[in-house]
């Protein structure tokens, strides 16, 4: 019974003074001071613009980047690369319609990490990339340096049931094609 007592106590101990040397923060990211640009191509060229972050959160032990989860807002997605009267407008609805994004039914999409490997800001990065309501998942190289996190990612959207001009469903597109995969840059302020 002593015996007993004397390792639970020692157990008991020896996980106090673990934890009093692990430092765990959740670091919340500053949305407006954050950014996140998309890149689309097509055979013909491509268009670009920008989406905003909705919220999130970066999980640090000590230093060390161990998780987080990142919320964007769909319906904010912009087109920098037209002007206004010049087809902006026309791309954003489309962009928001069902053949691509469908933010009247998916107005968020959601990147939570499940597995983060690495060191000294450099970083590999897995989790789970949810759009229009499917989850598949993602890995790509993030870099953090004082209070900022930067990643540039591909994104293949016929994995989320965008398939809209993909030479991967439809045939005889020709020029009209649009490349499966599209680029996010993603800076995050924390």
């Amino acid at each position: 019974m002593k015996k007993t007592i004397f390792k639970s106590a020692a157990v008991l101990a020896l996980t106090i003074t673990l934890v009093s040397f692990t430092s765990l923060s959740e670091k919340k990211i500053k949305t407006e001071e954050s950014s996140v640009t998309w890149k689309g191509h097509k055979v013909t060229g491509s268009h670009e613009g920008n989406i905003n972050l909705s919220e999130g959160t970066l999980l640090f032990e000590g230093e060390t980047l161990t998780g987080g989860n990142i919320v964007i807002d769909m319906s904010s997605i912009s087109v920098t690369d037209l002007e206004t009267g010049d087809g902006k407008e026309k791309l954003e609805g489309h962009l928001n319609s069902d053949d691509f994004f469908g933010t009247a039914n998916h107005k968020t999409a959601n990147f939570k990490m499940t597995k983060v490997t690495g060191k000294a800001g450099n970083y590999k990065v897995t989790g789970d990339m949810t759009i229009k309501g499917i989850t598949h998942p993602l890995s790509f190289d993030m870099m953090v340096n004082n209070n900022t996190a930067t990643a540039n990612l591909k994104v293949d959207r016929t994995k989320y049931d965008i398939r809209y001009g993909s030479a991967s469903f439809f045939d005889n597109l020709k020029d009209k094609a649009i490349y499966d995969e599209f680029d996010l840059m993603v800076s995050l302020k924390f």
